[in-house]
Order: C-alpha cells, then sequence, then structure tokens
C-alpha cells in the first residue's frame, strides 16, 4: 500500500494529469472538420492527434512544443484528407495556452506540497508551462520540461534529470514518487527506472493510453482523480 509518509518528493505529468487538455482539442478539432466538411468523431480526431504526437516528438533535433503543434496539425489534416490551413495551424500551435486545470489541481497540489516536494516532468516548452503553472496556482520545486532536456517521454531524459535534481537537494530515488495518466510516456518509463507510480486514469480521456509500451504499464496504484490519490495515500 503506498503511503504519502514513505516519499519525500512527488513529480507530476502535467498535460492530462494535472491540465485538462483534451476536450479542449477536440472542441477545436471538430470545428475545424465541420468548417472543412470533414467527417470525425471526436475520438477519431484525438486519435490521429495522438498518432502524430507520439511519432513526432521522437524527431531529433527535438522540435519546441509549439512546432510539434503545428506538424501535428499538419499531420492530422493529411490524414483527413484536406490541405492544412496556416490560419488555423498557428491558432493550434498557441493552445497550451488556454488549456485548463482540473478543478482538484489547485486545492490538491496545495495539500500535497504542505507535505512532500513537488516537480513537473513535462512534455512541453517553457513558456506554455508558465501559463499552465498559473492556472495551477503552483510553483513546482523542480521543473524539467521537453525545451529544458531536448527530448519528449518516454525518452528518459526527463526521469534521469529530475531525479538528478532531486539528488542534489538530498532525496534519493526510492523516496520519490510518480504519477501520470499517460501510460506510454509515464508509467512505463517509470516502472523501467524502479520508481512506485500513480496512474491517475481521469475518465473519458485517450491521450497516453495506447501506442509503443503502453500495455506493459504496471501501476503501483490507479485511481480517478489527484483528490482520490491523495484521500487513498496521505
Amino acid at each position: 500500500m503506498l503511503r504519502l509518509s514513505d516519499f519525500d518528493a512527488v513529480t507530476f505529468d502535467v498535460y492530462g494529469t494535472l491540465i485538462d487538455w483534451e476536450p479542449s482539442i477536440a472542441e477545436f478539432l471538430l470545428k475545424w472538420a465541420a468548417k472543412k466538411g470533414v467527417t470525425a468523431t471526436g475520438d477519431d480526431l484525438i486519435m490521429s492527434f495522438d498518432r502524430a504526437r507520439a511519432d513526432i516528438q521522437k524527431e531529433r533535433p527535438a522540435h519546441l512544443y509549439p512546432e510539434v503543434l503545428r506538424r501535428c496539425f499538419d499531420r492530422i489534416s493529411s490524414d483527413f484528407g484536406v490541405p492544412a490551413d496556416r490560419e488555423q495551424r498557428e491558432v493550434f500551435s498557441t493552445a497550451p495556452h488556454r488549456w485548463p486545470a482540473y478543478s482538484d489541481v489547485r486545492a490538491g497540489l496545495k495539500r500535497l506540497q504542505a507535505r512532500a516536494k513537488i516537480g513537473a516532468l513535462s512534455n512541453i516548452d517553457n513558456a506554455s508551462l508558465t501559463s499552465s503553472c498559473e492556472k495551477m496556482a503552483v510553483t513546482f520545486d523542480i521543473v524539467v520540461t521537453a525545451e529544458r532536456v531536448g527530448a519528449y517521454k518516454p525518452s528518459p531524459e526527463h526521469f534521469d534529470t529530475a531525479l538528478a535534481d532531486l539528488d542534489a537537494v538530498g532525496i534519493a530515488r526510492s523516496r520519490v514518487l510518480h504519477v501520470g495518466q499517460s501510460l506510454r510516456a509515464d508509467i512505463t518509463p517509470a516502472n523501467k527506472l524502479g520508481l512506485k507510480c500513480v496512474w491517475i486514469n481521469r475518465p473519458e480521456r485517450l491521450l497516453g493510453l495506447s501506442g509503443e509500451g503502453a500495455a506493459e504499464a504496471r501501476p503501483d496504484l490507479t485511481v480517478g482523480s489527484l483528490a482520490e490519490m491523495l484521500d487513498v495515500i496521505g
């Protein structure tokens, strides 16, 4: 049984775990599809985005996240057989600044940070994460972004950097708990590193639940929200 008292630091995936990005992405793409005469469900569009994102984030040198979104938009347009709309492409590239936090996040992170260090391990650029932190009303104790390490999870650079940052303040990896919504990008790599991990399986969300490595994920605890996690472990 996981107990918060067994950990000195809790690291988080941000988008999908703390920031509720999926409905906003689906809404944007459904409006785009309607204008272009594309017949697709929200789930169809989300999965097209997820496949594109996973492929594009493997490219090296790594792109900043706004460029990842531009390339995703181009790939989605191609998937559905329509030319990419340059104006909509640019709007899509700025989307992270508008994605909201889940309703349980502000109080949950405040409650948690009173008892442990908290960290963000995010496949995002620094400017977008700054906007999201304002929505969450949080200042993380450590921050590792794709922009900082030049790579995207599930590549191990995020975890290696976070563990080094925590080791520098005297926190061993055995005292670190990782929390994520993405099986592919968070739970499976945490397993490989021997980290205890919690899967926040947010209801009716799809991103990160399939793709390379997702079937191998073995969380130590599965919950439906941050609030539920804190009730169980804390």
